[in-house]
């Protein structure tokens, strides 16, 4: 019912877009009246305010003197494994850049990938919505997750080089550090020779934040109840429950309401003055933060559950395919763990946990950084990842390749 509702409202919406189109010349030449250019500023603004499921596109062209081509290396039914090749590059070290499956896209993590790209061979888990994907795919779960980074790992691996690197961003440190752990115990060649856990919550019971407070005080049975919707004919992935990335990205506005309501205010003055300067900014962020991507309800709900209510994987409990996970088999990856210091999503401490974990690994393997002064996104993402964090992540893997 909710997802069926939330359709019919984004096809009434169909006229608010091609009137917002048309008025955007307006705004852009300075031509019309005052009041004609309120209305179209009123339009584009709402226009922007628009929640799409369309993926942005990744807009990354050119490095430096090379020219940046996307490859599609490994395609499953719900990821592809991007890979941006620098043609003419020499050899640099391969990274799998872990995106989180939580209502965005992959390319939320554009600045991330552009930043590495400097010094590395980057491929990025390019994840795809659940509302596209057949029912005949089969489930999705934290399970499957895992395999998914096993697996790209070994497509990524060369036999006659060293092992890839991984760097996980935020919820995937747990699925991460589990295949790390699968891939150490069974000795398979493909394992990371370094892995990089960014603002990841490895053990919630730390310094619990908002998000950890929901999580808790409400039963699973609740979560799956209220938040698990079916995906509506005709869409490809019709009869698929999912957690629908409208919702996601609705808690996290929510949380921030006023920072947003400021920042539309503020582009709608800007277009009415024409300042471009001021506008740009704000519709980049936007038009990325509101396209949204519907999670798997196995993931989200075996999430909320494992990870989030039951700290299994700290607690020793975690399985995959009935193997119990254990951190302790990792001794020859190099771990980094970074965090923000005014991360509100995943506190300080929470990611650090993974050091405690890997509990056999020799001590010039282990690297631990807070980053002063940021919050959650500003760990992968803005000037002090560049400047201060990047800088740190490639010095480790440069050393361990």
């Amino acid at each position: 019912m909710l997802y069926t509702a939330f359709e019919h409202q984004a096809r009434a919406m169909w006229p608010l877009r091609a009137w917002a189109r048309a008025a955007v010349p307006m705004l852009g030449n300075g031509h019309g009246t005052r009041s004609q250019r309120q209305m179209a500023a009123a339009l584009e603004t709402m226009r922007l305010a628009e929640i799409t499921h369309q993926r942005p596109p990744w807009d990354i062209a050119k490095v430096g003197e090379y020219d940046v081509v996307e490859e599609t290396v490994l395609t499953t039914p719900f990821a592809t494994l991007t890979r941006f090749a620098k043609r003419g590059a020499p050899t640099q070290p391969r990274v799998l850049l872990v995106a989180p499956m939580s209502g965005h896209f992959a390319t939320l993590l554009r600045d991330t990938v552009r930043t590495m790209l400097a010094d590395h061979d980057v491929h990025v888990t390019d994840w795809h919505s659940a509302r596209e994907i057949p029912l005949r795919a089969g489930r999705f779960g934290l399970e499957e997750y895992t395999e998914h980074l096993m697996l790209f790992l070994r497509a990524m691996h060369s036999d006659d080089g060293p092992g890839s690197h991984m760097v996980a961003i935020c919820q995937p440190c747990v699925a991460a550090l589990a295949a790390t752990a699968l891939m150490s115990a069974d000795a398979d060649p493909a394992v990371p020779a370094s892995l990089t856990l960014m603002a990841g919550p490895i053990d919630c019971r730390i310094s619990p934040t908002a998000v950890n407070a929901l999580a808790t005080s409400k039963s699973i049975e609740w979560f799956e109840h209220n938040l698990i919707s079916c995906v509506p004919l005709p869409l490809r992935g019709a009869g698929r429950r999912v957690y629908p990335g409208f919702v996601q990205v609705g808690a996290f506005m929510a949380m921030n309401r006023q920072r947003h309501i400021d920042a539309f205010r503020n582009y709608y003055v800007a277009l009415i003055a024409s300042d471009h300067a001021a506008t740009e900014p704000i519709r980049r962020f936007y038009e990325e933060y509101l396209a949204v991507s519907d999670l798997p309800a196995e993931f989200y709900l075996e999430t909320v559950k494992l990870v989030f209510q039951d700290y299994a994987l700290p607690r020793g409990e975690l399985r995959w395919r009935g193997r119990t996970i254990d951190c302790s088999a990792i001794r020859r990856t190099a771990l980094v763990t970074v965090e923000g210091e005014r991360d509100d999503i995943c506190a300080p401490g929470q990611t650090l946990a993974a050091q405690d974990l890997c509990s056999k690994l020799r001590p010039y393997m282990r690297t631990h950084a807070v980053q002063a002064g940021v919050g959650h996104y500003g760990v992968f993402s803005g000037r002090k990842w560049q400047q201060h964090i990047y800088p740190m992540l490639r010095d480790v893997i440069h050393v361990s390749t």
